[in-house]
């Protein structure tokens, strides 16, 4: 059997640990409890949801129990706040909702409360109590004062450059429902303004990184904005772009070291620059840190070993992703193909599959019955054994048909 399969899909096993696939049109919901000032549940409070990258608006009350659940929402970005006697008294923004999950969002009106009068504070004299002090302590109150108020100021600075460059870095990736929906004209014009984007991402986070350089959260957005604005630059500009996100995501690892994603997506940029052993490094280190993530890790460890033409590492990679992930459908894919790789053909044109062949395609396609490469896998097992299954069991004793 040939082996032109395999290097063929290089490109696509690495772009499919980047980017999950896309699912059908869902449905989400939104659940937490509301606490009140006086740290009692608080029952019938108004939770307004409003989704803002497509005008929706919900509402439901909370009950007894200060609890409230509102499902049947559109997956998309929301606001949800809880109003009472019409006035918005706390809210949760750019809260985006997954498939599969209820987003929980909980509020505690005493705790907001705290926050804000720690925002506010400031040391305020009574008459008395200034004509009681020496002007010695009236100056160090006063200068205590005003450096609170400049470090407050400070950190409201901060926040708000955080904020518009997360916004500018999301406006990079819209919704892949709304992207389907898009115009050829709309889509040409958002991959027009996707460079800008990026470049007002950096901007803001650069700005953060000079207000506090021991954020360690910045330094990672900033490494990511760099790497995103990479690929949307010509390739003889791409290596000095993506050198500027190993220095950011190195900054980020010194603070802190013990961050899997940051190790990840550390790896990640590096395989984009060729350095392959290092690039292996950093994955292999964040599937040590965040072992019940590891089947994610080895997999893009897998996805690189084989643009490096390191198909029998690769092999051993993926093996590991489904050792640390049962379910890993497209683990099971890989490890099929490269199992494929390995069959003999006789001189009659009989093939012979390496054994657990077909039962890596058999897994996928029990997992992932009409997933992105269920074709795939249902022609390698045509080609092998010349049936393909088509019923898979979801419970024990029971079937489900395709």
């Amino acid at each position: 059997m040939p082996r032109s399969g395999w290097p063929l899909l290089a490109a696509a096993v690495l772009l499919l640990a980047l980017w999950p696939a896309s699912a059908p049109a869902q449905t989400s919901s939104f659940e937490g409890i509301v606490t009140g000032e006086d740290g009692k549940p608080l029952e019938g409070a108004l939770i307004l949801i409003e989704r803002t990258d497509i005008k929706g608006k919900y509402q439901v009350k909370t009950k007894r129990k200060g609890d409230y659940f509102h499902a049947g929402l559109p997956l998309g970005q929301y606001k949800i706040s809880v109003v009472i006697d019409g006035k918005v008294v706390d809210f949760a923004d750019k809260v985006r909702t997954k498939f599969g999950e209820s987003e929980k969002i909980n509020f505690n009106l005493a705790e907001n409360k705290a926050r804000q009068v720690a925002a506010n504070a400031g040391v305020q004299l009574t008459p008395d109590q200034a004509r009681q002090m020496t002007p010695e302590q009236r100056r160090q109150i006063e200068e205590s004062t005003k450096k609170r108020q400049e470090q407050l100021s400070k950190n409201k600075e901060l926040n708000e450059s955080f904020a518009a460059g997360r916004e500018a870095l999301q406006a990079t990736q819209p919704n892949p429902q709304l992207l389907a929906q898009m115009t050829p004209e709309q889509r040409k014009q958002w991959e027009e303004e996707r460079p800008k984007h990026f470049q007002n991402a950096i901007a803001s986070f650069n700005k953060g990184s000079e207000m506090d350089p021991k954020q360690h959260v910045i330094w990672a957005n900033l490494a990511e904005a760099h790497s995103g604005l990479s690929q949307t630059r010509a390739l003889n500009e791409q290596q000095a772009i993506l050198t500027k996100s190993l220095e950011y995501y190195l900054k980020a690892l010194e603070l802190k070291p013990d961050e899997s994603s940051y190790h990840n997506n550390y790896g990640l940029a590096l395989a984009r620059l060729g350095k392959y052993p290092e690039a292996q490094a950093e994955l292999s280190k964040a599937a040590e840190i965040d072992a019940p993530n590891a089947g994610r890790y080895f997999f893009n460890l897998g996805a690189i070993l084989v643009n490096t033409g390191k198909n029998d590492e690769a092999y051993e990679a993926f093996k590991k992703a489904i050792a640390a992930d049962a379910n890993y459908a497209e683990a099971h894919y890989q490890v099929g193909l490269y199992l494929l790789s390995k069959a003999q053909v006789s001189a009659e044109g009989k093939i012979t599959p390496a054994p657990g062949t077909a039962e890596a395609f058999q897994k996928y396609l029990e997992l992932k019955p009409d997933g992105p490469l269920a074709e795939s896998a249902r022609g390698s097992l045509q080609a092998i054994t010349g049936s393909v299954q088509t019923e898979f069991s979801t419970k024990p004793g029971k079937k489900t048909k395709k």
